[in-house]
């Protein structure tokens, strides 16, 4: 284990592999259980998508572990689950099998930029004031989603500020099985709770918890903060162990339904029936970009943001990514293994699967190799044995460490020269802007547009990468597409 996975070279340990694993499982084992919920919307059975998720992401993190020797784990993507939902089968009226079907057919199209080198070109384009603004701007965006686990925000929307509820009219008074979803416009406001609701208290414990065990650098504080903050959960009643239905979620009844979403796309329903009418075609070839330019940036964005502030990807790994050709770099193993996960995650019946942010958790606590990844892939495995007891561990238990992870990133704003504005401006969009639009792609999206509108307006455009510029003119095309479905 120590010679195949260079322990020794990349300064850690077993233990303190194992801890960082179990932290970054902890830290996104909510997917296994948010994701049946949403694609379950669409008519796929519910118990098909928790055994799909649970492969698509042990697999593809078992690639990345034992391929890559990289601490990064994969499961399917939030975010690409709602627009799987709610744009591609609500609002664009695909089947399910037909959406699984681009999906399976986006995950082909990101392994030949990956092979083709395309996809770490990207990389080597971002100017590096950029790359340091996209690695804070995930710590802040990490430490949003850590704020709104933990229930420390509530948001109030009148009702001239709902655009559609159920992803029907706002004016509807019905609301068969009801509501599910609700879209609102900027004039909702989010506001502090009062701190009378038990799960905010529980977080705001556990965030001192983890405070306090950092600051003490207690070795596995963030994982200890998540033990500790679970356990208290049970005395304020926020766990309620008859919600462990072993009969409702047994293994037998999951693989029984697995059958239903295993290979779909390869049925009459699937691909057959994707392509069955060409007028569609343009539609569908517009939903499979979106699909990848979402997933590309997205595992760029936590690559880079992630990689360069913990020396994971060093500067010979990012030269050798550069110059070198196949598979030299831990970087290009590691693209290559994002890329196969949205493929996997198809076969099993699942949404686009990435590289997921949350792996900064485990990265938080000295994860350093593959390790890390095989560990948290082993979890993904057992928690088909655990399932009913997993779902106890309360979002709000793993808030805090998301907070402190967030925070530790953020020490990249210090790289960047903010009484410089033409520097300035682009790190705002890469970074701040991450946070308010909930993606990590449409910061990246803000920071490039800004960034050659300010070199072009200094008349330094020739600085300007070439597939810079494919990419902004990429992500406009993208927002004109997501405009107009």
């Amino acid at each position: 284990m120590e010679r195949f996975f260079k322990l020794r070279d990349h300064g850690t340990t077993v233990v303190t592999e194992f801890i960082a694993g179990i932290t970054t499982f902890l830290a996104m084992a909510y997917i296994v259980f948010v994701n049946p919920s949403i694609l379950s919307q669409t008519g796929m059975p519910s118990q098909a998508v928790f055994l799909a998720t649970l492969f698509a992401a042990a697999s593809s993190t078992l690639v990345m572990g034992l391929f890559a020797n990289v601490p990064y784990a994969l499961a399917p993507g939030m975010g690409l689950n709602a627009f799987f939902t709610f744009t591609v089968c609500f609002g664009l009226g695909f089947t399910w099998q037909e959406a699984l079907a681009m999906v399976f057919l986006c995950g082909i199209f990101n392994i030949l930029i990956t092979v083709t080198k395309i996809r770490k070109l990207l990389i080597v384009s971002i100017p590096e004031s950029l790359q340091h603004a996209i690695s804070a701007g995930i710590g802040v965006f990490i430490a949003y989603i850590g704020v709104k686990n933990a229930g420390f925000l509530n948001f109030t929307a009148s009702g001239s500020s709902i655009l559609s509820v159920n992803g029907g009219p706002a004016s509807a008074t019905q609301y068969a099985g009801g509501v599910t979803n609700v879209v609102a416009d900027s004039g909702i406001v989010p506001a502090l709770v009062n701190f009378t609701q038990p799960s905010a208290i529980l977080a705001l414990i556990g965030l001192a918890i983890t405070i306090i065990l950092m600051v003490r650098q207690v070795k596995g504080a963030l994982l200890l903060g998540i033990v500790i903050t679970t356990a208290l959960a049970f005395p304020m009643g926020l766990i309620d162990l008859s919600s462990a239905n072993l009969a409702q979620n047994s293994l037998g009844n999951a693989f029984g339904e697995l059958g239903q979403t295993f290979l779909v796309i390869f049925r009459p329903e699937g691909l057959p029936a994707l392509f069955a009418d060409w007028s569609r075609l343009p539609l569908v070839l517009m939903t499979i970009f979106a699909f990848s330019l979402s997933d590309v940036f997205d595992t760029i964005g936590t690559f880079v943001g992630t990689g360069r502030r913990t020396g994971i990807f060093s500067a010979e790994d990012e030269l050798a990514l550069q110059n070198g050709s196949g598979f030299s770099s831990k970087m290009d193993k590691a693209l290559f293994g994002d890329s196969i996960g949205t493929l996997i995650g198809a076969l099993f019946g699942t949404s686009n699967t990435t590289t997921y942010v949350e792996s900064a958790a485990g990265i938080g606590v000295g994860g350093r190799t593959g390790l890390t990844s095989v560990v948290t892939a082993l979890l993904f495995l057992a928690t088909m044995f655990i399932a009913p007891f997993v779902s106890l561990v309360p979002s709000v238990a793993t808030a805090p460490a998301l907070i402190i992870v967030g925070v530790l990133m953020m020490a990249s704003f210090s790289d960047l020269n903010w009484t410089d504005f033409a520097e300035a401006v682009p790190a705002f969009f890469s970074s701040i802007f991450m946070g308010f639009s909930y993606s990590i792609s449409y910061g990246i999206a803000a920071g490039f547009i800004t960034y050659a509108i300010v070199k072009v307006t200094q008349g330094k455009a020739k600085e300007i990468h070439a597939l810079l510029w494919v990419s902004i003119a990429l992500f406009v095309l993208n927002f004109i597409i997501l405009a107009v479905i």
